[in-house]
């Protein structure tokens, strides 16, 4: 068999397994606006939902409702994912700030910031598994899975030495929010593609593809991503690749998946 039959065959076969995938259309909740209005990071607690601001990078700690009960700045830059765990508070930074002036503790580079989840001042900085860019960060059972965006992985790594435990792949490109559970004993993470606006559940171990959810045009723009009592919540940070405004009508929303 000729190579260009054999790979055509096999993207035939890689396609036919993706759209037998179990799928549902997304029924979304538009909840209420974030502080400053450019949340591009989400993560649920016993004390509330904490949102990463793309623009002021600052993290903010808010009632399910929306209430604000503190904030905190921090040293991220261009900010897409929020973390918090161990005691710490994690920030996806993406190198050149977008709607501010620059800082002199801004990295050209992309980086995950841990930091102190009280006051915000930096702890660490680590470098991204794979180099570039990273736009999800969670916390889960004491380890954290980044978006490996080089890589098109999703990475989970020891959080005393940032040491790579696994990694497994992604299917579509822009791999954004995060968010993990349990079922039945069984891990699984649940993976945003902002581009394509799919939600994949993938197995933690393996990273095969076990469900999809699929988000209109008509819904927020996907960003960041949580899970809060067994629904999905995301954000409309209201700035599309590049830097530019998205001219999204749900821009600076949390929203929730019911």
């Amino acid at each position: 068999m000729r190579r260009r039959t054999f790979l055509a065959g096999f993207s035939l076969a890689a396609q036919c397994a993706f759209s037998s995938i179990p799928e549902r259309k997304a029924k979304v909740i538009k909840l209420f606006k974030s502080p400053d209005g450019h949340p591009n990071g989400l993560e649920s607690t016993k004390e509330g939902l904490w949102i990463g601001e793309q623009t002021t990078d600052r993290a903010h700690l808010v009632t399910w409702s929306g209430k604000l009960i503190r904030s905190v700045d921090t040293e991220c830059a261009n900010t897409s994912g929020i973390a918090v765990g161990g005691g710490y508070l994690w920030m996806a930074s993406n190198g050149k700030a977008i709607g501010r002036p620059a800082r002199a503790t801004d990295s050209p580079t992309g980086q995950v910031i841990q930091a102190d989840l009280k006051t915000g001042s930096t702890i660490k900085r680590h470098v991204v598994p794979g180099g570039g860019g990273v736009h999800g960060l969670e916390f889960a059972e004491g380890k954290l899975w980044i978006t490996s965006l080089s890589l098109k992985k999703l990475t989970l790594v020891d959080t005393t030495d940032f040491k790579i435990i696994r990694q497994i792949p992604v299917m579509l490109d822009r791999a954004h929010g995060l968010a993990f559970v349990r079922e039945k004993g069984k891990a699984r993470i649940w993976c945003m593609h902002s581009t394509e606006m799919q939600i994949h559940k993938l197995d933690a171990e393996t990273g095969e593809l076990l469900e999809k959810i699929i988000l209109s045009k008509s819904d927020p723009d996907p960003h960041g991503m949580c899970m809060h009592r067994g629904h999905l919540y995301y954000c409309d940070a209201g700035i599309a690749p590049g830097g530019v405004a998205s001219n999204s009508p749900s821009a600076g929303y949390i929203a929730k998946i019911v």
